[in-house]
């Protein structure tokens, strides 16, 4: 079920017929690791451990080679989900203001993608040095600061234009199919100029050593403080910081974790069509749209607590569970005719499964467009 990888071992030889149509690069650039498309996810197997060393690396201990659900690869996404979520809640926060000219979330899937881009294109090197390092920034940090629910929300929000702006239908219509097109642009060119940087500044960058065994649990053990921390500051903090940061901060690794789970077991399954990112997206954004009705009831609005958790689970876990760099970097490395039923089904779908959710209750008149919750 796993794309296990075995230590000190390559395989050779010609590639099947059926092997032939999973190889695709990774990387936005031909680096020479092609690897399944369900590899995307998935720790890098170290070149000093797949090849002979060559005379310049012979010095070097070998990294050790993970399996996917290794502690130390899941352990890591619990300091990268939280940083990915404080970073795009502060992103945001910083870039909405009165008059602006760019729609918030781009920033935030734009500088996402960014990351990813660098390093799919920095894989090979980060192999080498800890694999689980690659996983932490790739599935942990950059799936956490994208958000693909929180897209397909925003994009909905434009049709129904719920800040009740003076626009008309067709208006409506432009502005979120803008969201819609401008985000794809952007998150794709993001990921392509990821890439580029770490081509040119790879060649400077010093080999280092992989880390011992001691520094590895060491970390490992550090990640465990980090979510007792989340914790604590859930807990401890103003209870005014909850529904703006703490309470995220609880359900970000949950969301990570499913998200990391469902491509790892599900993408092997279809060829040209990674389901297991497909079924986190959709998942994560039908939870989303749940979550923005129960924060929407006018008749019966709930407690400011439980408003706070309904809102870090939106923001937490439905905003870890998807993502928009991976499924970014997805696309580029399909076939032309497979990304464009990829990427529309998604969007279709995401788009398809709020308006069942949200639609009967609007026309119902018992849940307003605009969010009702009361955080104090």
């Amino acid at each position: 079920m796993f794309p296990l990888m075995k230590m000190g071992k390559e395989d050779n030889g010609p590639p099947s017929r059926s092997n032939s149509h999973r190889q695709v690069h990774t990387s936005i650039h031909d680096v020479g690791s092609d690897v399944s498309l369900a590899s995307v996810d998935v720790p890098p197997l170290s070149r000093r451990n797949s090849r002979q060393s060559s005379h310049h690396d012979h010095e070097l201990p070998r990294s050790a080679t993970y399996h996917p659900l290794a502690p130390h690869v899941l352990l890591l996404f619990i300091p990268a989900s939280i940083f990915g979520v404080l970073a795009r809640l502060g992103l945001e926060a910083l870039v909405t203001y009165d008059g602006q000219s760019i729609f918030p979330l781009a920033y935030v899937q734009g500088l996402g993608c960014f990351v990813m881009g660098f390093s799919l294109e920095m894989k090979e090197s980060m192999g080498n040095f800890y694999p689980p390092l690659y996983t932490a920034l790739t599935t942990g940090f950059c799936g956490s600061l994208t958000t693909f629910s929180s897209w397909q929300l925003d994009v909905f929000s434009s049709w129904l234009n719920s800040e009740d702006t003076h626009r008309s239908g067709l208006q409506d219509f432009i502005d979120g199919l803008g969201k819609t097109v401008f985000t794809l642009v952007i998150s794709i060119t993001s990921l392509s100029f990821g890439g580029y940087i770490a081509r040119i500044i790879h060649p400077y960058l010093p080999t280092i050593q992989p880390p011992t065994k001691k520094v590895r649990y060491a970390i490992s053990a550090m990640c465990i403080l980090f979510y007792v921390a989340a914790l604590l500051a859930y807990f401890l903090l103003p209870t005014s910081y909850r529904h703006q940061a703490t309470a995220a901060l609880l359900f970000a690794f949950p969301g990570t974790l499913t998200r990391y789970l469902l491509s790892t077991l599900l993408n092997p399954l279809l060829i040209g069509f990674p389901l297991g990112t497909f079924a986190a997206n959709s998942t994560g954004t039908s939870l989303l749209a749940a979550f923005h009705v129960i924060q929407s009831i006018a008749s019966h609005p709930i407690s400011p607590n439980m408003c706070s958790l309904v809102q870090g689970l939106s923001d937490g876990y439905c905003g870890c569970l998807t993502t928009v760099s991976t499924f970014a970097a997805e696309i580029r490395v399909l076939r032309r005719w497979e990304q464009l039923r990829y990427a529309w089904m998604s969007w279709g779908v995401g788009q398809l499964l709020i308006l069942i959710i949200m639609g009967p209750s609007l026309l119902s008149g018992n849940v307003h467009k605009q969010q009702m919750c009361s955080f104090d």
